[in-house]
């Protein structure tokens, strides 16, 4: 325990820590670093289900799993990448991996071990969590004094499957890429991959060469952005001999200046886009292909998340007549795979259900605040944060366009300031609480769907906290205002809350 504890309040037998960091993904490895670096003199545990590390790059098995997001900028800003931008699920493991090796984090890892319940006591200014420990079965209790969850946003144990007339009368396999076993032989089968994001721009090229053909089966189109896998950018800088530090910082920065002039782009400039966009998937698929029908979107880019396409292998494996794309909606499941809304039967052997995902909030654990149960869709969000009426807690939600650990980041300086604030001024608690103004104006979700439309959030924000009528119980959901927005933000301003635990009270009377 650190010398800002004032006093050792963790229950009996259990284990006692300043800060407790509910994931091993990439936000909870970055937190603890960022945790490392800034608040040196703080203890801290990360309790991570699975049995390893690495999030949504150990749980996916599916073929061809990569990032979707360029590694200069998903990669961590304190460590160095090199690799190509569009990375493999096993390389970006493999830098995480380096990143707990050099870091020291091994020691603060609890594998197999899955947080149940929450509970906070304003009394003793203290988180308990029930904790299950998957390999004996035992139930252990964490304490903590700031609970930081970086656990993700999407249960990981079961996609998202739509459930569709006739499904039972398949004779072959249904599977969401989410459940895919590493040892399912899919060689000579015919292949139809339900969805058109990025999973499945990602399965049908990895699967063509094996598969006898993979199918594409889509209601609505998706933009993709074919292009090489390198950085030419980097490769110049690297010729020069500049040091990998300053080849990381100056490529992320001219990436992240291209992302933020598509983003202008997609809101003042959307056709000039759209038709860039199209007119790259012609140069790979050829002038007689049917781009309107298959490839063009009835919403404005960004809309929806961009999907990279590395060395245009999609398009490529469509070109080839290696797959193909049919655009038209399901009617029902047959025998020999799918009869679409327009009659054609789509013959599959293996469907793949690249549906999407279910939103998992708060990794569905079991939170009460003083004994009341938690009712997170009754809060508000500062900043995307932190949330009204629940006390020292921060949720990690990362951006939907940029890269998700740019926000990760930004999260990581701001808890590791509210931290040290907290201790400078002898503060135990704080919790963001509404002003009468702020409660004025009726609630908006916590993503404008306006602005992100995407499926999974649509089907879960009644689950989601609310924005208010004006900051800071907003969630911009832009890097490129909260690159300023967050290391500006007030830790005085008076929609922040601070006491002290009762205990501390009692001692120092």
């Amino acid at each position: 325990m650190s010398a800002a504890t004032p006093l050792n309040s963790a229950r009996e037998g259990a284990e006692h820590f300043d800060v407790l960091i509910v994931g091993a993904g990439i936000s909870g490895v970055g937190g603890a670093v960022h945790l490392q670096q800034q608040c040196p003199d703080k203890s801290f545990v990360l309790l991570e289900t699975q049995a390893s590390f690495g999030g949504t790059w150990l749980t996916h098995k599916y073929p061809g799993i990569r990032s979707d997001s360029d590694l200069y900028t998903f990669g961590y800003r304190f460590k160095p990448w090199s690799g190509k931008p569009i990375a493999t699920a096993e390389a970006i493991r493999d830098y995480m991996g380096e990143v707990i090796e050099e870091r020291g984090l091994a020691s603060h890892i609890r594998y197999h071990h899955t947080v149940n319940t929450a509970r906070w006591d304003s009394e003793a200014a203290l988180w308990t969590l029930e904790v299950r420990n998957a390999v004996d079965g035992s139930v252990k209790v964490f304490t903590g004094r700031f609970l930081w969850m970086c656990q993700g946003y999407y249960r990981h144990s079961k996609g998202y499957t739509p459930q569709w007339p006739g499904m039972d009368t398949f004779k072959g396999d249904i599977v969401h890429p989410q459940e895919w076993q590493e040892d399912y032989d899919y060689t000579g089968k015919r292949v139809l991959v339900i969805g058109s994001g990025a999973t499945a721009a990602t399965v049908v090229p990895a699967m063509a060469d094996k598969a006898a053909h993979v199918t594409m089966l889509q209601r609505s189109p998706t933009y993709f952005a074919p292009g090489e896998n390198r950085n030419e950018l980097a490769d110049s800088l690297r010729e020069l001999d500049i040091p990998e530090e300053w080849v990381h910082e100056i490529v992320r920065r001219r990436i992240l200046k291209d992302g933020q002039e598509i983003a202008r782009r997609s809101f003042e400039e959307p056709e000039g886009l759209k038709a860039e966009l199209l007119g790259a998937a012609r140069a790979y698929l050829g002038p007689d292909y049917e781009v309107e029908k298959h490839f063009t979107p009835s919403y404005r880019p960004w809309r929806q998340r961009l999907a990279f396409i590395p060395d245009g292998d999609l398009f490529k494996g469509i070109a080839e007549g290696k797959a193909s794309v049919v655009t038209d909606e399901i009617d029902c499941f047959v025998e020999n795979g799918v009869k679409t809304r327009s009659g054609e039967i789509l013959e599959a052997d293996l469907i793949l259900t690249a549906t999407g995902f279910n939103l998992c909030i708060l990794g569905d654990i079991d939170f009460t605040i003083d004994g009341t149960p938690l009712r997170f869709e009754d809060s508000y969000t500062w900043l995307g944060m932190l949330y009204s009426g629940v006390p020292n807690m921060c949720w990690v939600f990362g951006y939907l366009r940029t890269s998700w650990t740019m926000r990760s980041d930004l999260i990581g300086d701001f808890v590791c300031r509210l931290l040290k604030h907290m201790d400078e001024t002898g503060v135990q608690i704080v919790t963001p609480t509404l002003r009468e103004e702020d409660k004025a104006a009726p609630p908006a979700p916590f993503v404008n769907p306006e602005n992100f439309n995407a499926g999974y959030l649509l089907r879960s924000m009644d689950q989601l906290p609310k924005q208010g009528p004006s900051l800071p119980w907003q969630f911009p959901q832009d890097y490129y205002r909260e690159r300023e927005l967050i290391p500006a933000a007030k830790l005085d301003d008076a929609t922040l809350v601070y006491g002290t635990a009762k205990a501390v009270q009692t001692a120092t009377k």
